[in-house]
């Protein structure tokens, strides 16, 4: 999920080499089963109906990043026929935090227009490297934004680090991955695939496989087989901290969708409900 940045267009062009091998194989093809000597130490197959398990997840509350429009609430979580669904609605929902006058984009706004879900392991779950793998369904029409990304348990943001296994809004699926510069800004690498590039017009229809290999080394992203994106971790120390790497400490994950703001794009024409589905998370590590 990418959060408070400004970055120019054609940034896609970091990892374009990554993209260039053609179409991706179809999720049918795809096997889930992790590389040699992984093993699973953490899953969540969402096979109980009702509320997602509260000892996997906790949730996010009310108006969070990047000036959204959705207010996140746990009512917008369920758990029905084998798999998790995060449903955003156009719903007004008064702001509690509301002040008039306030400079603050989260206490300004009386109400949000929509409603949606942030699914959070903090505090719960975290990993330090491992092969982690995620089968779900994205909403791609205009104004959603849907992510399963991951944030570092030490330090604020971006220093924390940031990986975006799977993040989608104007159009391209994204692999991301953040951490900080010296200014104290992030640094980026970053791949932006348009969708129209798999040539399927009902990939949106279809459930897909995005799965993550991280090790001491590097960051692999991938989407339905194919590599997105590929990260040495040499190139992601901390310049402010004297090379503090976000990345050679926990993670926790992160499911939501998100409505319009900085990136989402315009929802005013999209109907709702929209739904991101999930079959299920998994985490596999190496035995140390």
């Amino acid at each position: 999920m990418i959060t408070r940045r400004s970055m120019l267009k054609g940034v896609a062009a970091v990892a374009g080499a990554a993209c260039s091998r053609g179409l991706l194989a179809r999720p049918a093809d795809i096997s889930d089963e992790p590389p040699k000597g992984y093993r699973l130490v953490w899953q969540d197959e969402f096979n109980a109906d009702g509320r997602p398990n509260p000892a996997n997840w906790t949730y996010e509350h009310g108006f969070v990043r990047n000036e959204e429009f959705q207010w996140y609430q746990p009512e917008n979580a369920s758990c029905a026929g084998g798999k998790l669904i995060i449903e955003s609605r156009r719903e007004k929902k008064l702001n509690p935090h509301y002040r008039q006058g306030s400079s603050d984009w989260r206490r300004k706004r009386p109400a949000a227009d929509y409603t949606s879900a942030s699914l959070i392991t903090r505090g719960i779950h975290s990993w330090k490297y491992g092969y982690f793998t995620m089968r779900g369904r994205i909403d791609t029409r205009p104004g959603i934004w849907p992510a399963w990304w991951t944030l570092g348990v030490s330090r604020r943001w971006p220093a924390c680090g940031e990986i975006d296994i799977m993040e989608y809004y104007a159009s391209h699926v994204n692999a991301n991955v953040a951490w900080e510069k010296a200014d104290g800004s992030a640094s980026w690498a970053t791949v932006f695939k348009p969708i129209a590039d798999f040539h399927d017009p009902n990939w949106s229809d279809r459930f897909h496989l995005w799965a993550m290999e991280w090790t001491r080394e590097f960051i692999h992203l991938y989407l339905d087989g194919a590599l997105l994106n590929s990260v040495d971790l040499r190139r992601t120390r901390d310049a402010r901290s004297n090379g503090f790497n976000p990345f050679h400490q926990p993670l926790y994950m992160i499911l939501n969708q998100a409505i319009g703001g900085q990136r989402g794009g315009n929802p005013e024409h999209t109907q709702f409900p929209s739904r991101f589905e999930v079959d299920y998370v998994r985490a596999y590590q190496r035995p140390e």
